[in-house]
């Protein structure tokens, strides 16, 4: 893939629409394209946060590892951001990423990606509003979740009172 065609692919990202085109082909320039095939993984639950990837074709899921096992809560597709917490965080993964079939995207740096995050403001307010987004998908999804496990306990007679995990 050239090197226009990666800054092509950032460009239609909506968290890089404002950023001048000089920078976003330096993005372009130190960005990597990769593939992975179904099952797997782009980046590991707990490992620390290195980059960032822009999925190019295919989706990948976001997996949590629990005590129970792998759950699925999310599947995201072409032009969209994922593993970015972690570098933004400076943190570990909260996630796991898992490709969905084959995938191709292109992975951008910690470096990078944080230099752009801090200078330019509408990046970082665009980013807010994807997490925020996600957020509020994630607490309707955990809010649904609750119901049903009340409402299961209340079908097995236990204390409608007790919570998740509780």
């Amino acid at each position: 893939m050239s090197l226009v065609q990666e800054y092509e692919l950032l460009r239609r990202v909506p968290m890089f629409a404002d950023i001048e085109p000089a920078r976003l082909k330096l993005v372009a320039f130190m960005s990597e394209r990769v593939g992975f095939d179904d099952g797997k993984l782009l980046c590991r639950q707990g490992d620390p946060g290195d980059a960032a990837y822009l999925i190019i074709e295919g989706e990948v899921e976001i997996v949590l590892e629990g005590p129970a096992g792998p759950l699925t809560v999310a599947t995201i597709g072409a032009n969209e951001i994922v593993a970015e917490m972690a570098i933004l965080c400076d943190t570990t993964r909260n996630a796991s990423v898992r490709a969905k079939g084959r995938v191709v995207a292109l992975r951008i740096s910690k470096e990078p990606f944080v230099r752009m995050v801090r200078e330019f403001p509408a990046m970082a307010v665009s980013i807010m509003r994807e997490l925020a987004n996600r957020l509020d998908s994630t607490n309707t999804q955990l809010s649904a979740a609750l119901s049903e496990v009340r409402r299961l306990r209340e079908g097995a007679g236990a204390p409608a009172s007790q919570e998740a995990g509780a």
